[in-house]
């Protein structure tokens, strides 16, 4: 009876700890050229053991509560995810014309946008301190506006395993750098597109003049933002079946990466 007793015990203090176990969210803040950021570190901490990191910068909304429960969805038990800010605490959009012009002078100045991501990387390694992280295996993904923001991380030279945009934009200043990548580039976007994909071969070229294990996926009968669940515009709408099916390309790719297999 008492061994029974306190295998119950033991099993209700393990419910009760699986209980308390729950998805962090840590605020992160750093400053840069006198601008403080305000990003959040997501991680599940029932899960102690080490795991990839992941920069993610979100549509061109930024670090709001949509882009931190897409960071936990993604995150799950299997990556600590830096949702990254790169506007500025202050700027917090909540209209088109305000993503608008948040985006415009990094878009404008493209050698800031990779100033401020590259940042954003070392953020995220100075987490490992405290964060279950595997240094050995860290990546970035973006949406949106975070597409052309990670692109920009791999044309920037940064030691990643791996870049992966969804429905980004594929403009760059300067296409020469693409020499510079050092990560696997995967890149997925909507075949009905209408925003990104006039850029599609002038992207696959600057990609053929790099030394990059790339790949660039057009999804059928998709539109622009097909991961995001709250629109539904006629040129900016959800797809269910493309969101799904760029989710598990990405954990394949991020797999493929970090264990540097094909």
């Amino acid at each position: 009876m008492r061994i029974a007793r306190l295998c119950s015990l033991l099993l209700l203090s393990g419910f009760a700890f699986a209980a308390q176990a729950k998805m962090v969210q840590k605020p992160v803040e750093w400053t840069q050229d006198g601008t403080t950021f305000h990003s959040v570190l997501v991680y599940d901490d029932a899960v102690t053991a080490k795991r990839p990191g992941l920069v993610m910068v979100p549509n061109w909304y930024g670090v709001n509560d949509g882009a931190i429960k897409k960071a936990e969805g993604i995150a799950g038990k299997d990556y600590v995810i830096l949702v990254t800010d790169m506007y500025g605490e202050k700027i917090r959009p909540t209209s088109d014309d305000q993503a608008k012009a948040a985006t415009k002078p990094l878009y404008t100045d493209r050698a800031l946008m990779r100033k401020r991501i590259d940042l954003a990387l070392e953020q995220l390694k100075a987490q490992g301190k405290s964060a279950p992280i595997d240094l050995t295996k860290l990546a970035a993904i973006g949406f949106c506006f975070g597409g052309s923001a990670v692109l920009d991380l791999a044309r920037s030279g940064a030691d990643v395993a791996a870049v992966v945009s969804f429905h980004g934009g594929l403009q760059t200043d300067d296409p020469s750098l693409a020499k510079n990548i050092k990560a696997r580039v995967l890149v997925m976007n909507g075949a009905d597109d209408k925003g990104t994909m006039p850029d599609a071969d002038k992207f696959m070229d600057e990609m053929r003049g790099s030394k990059a294990d790339w790949q660039f996926v057009v999804l059928g009968n998709a539109v622009h933002c097909f991961t995001e669940t709250d629109q539904h515009s006629a040129g900016c709408a959800y797809d269910e079946r493309a969101a799904q099916r760029s989710y598990r390309m990405m954990r394949d790719w991020l797999k493929g990466a970090f264990s540097n297999t094909p």
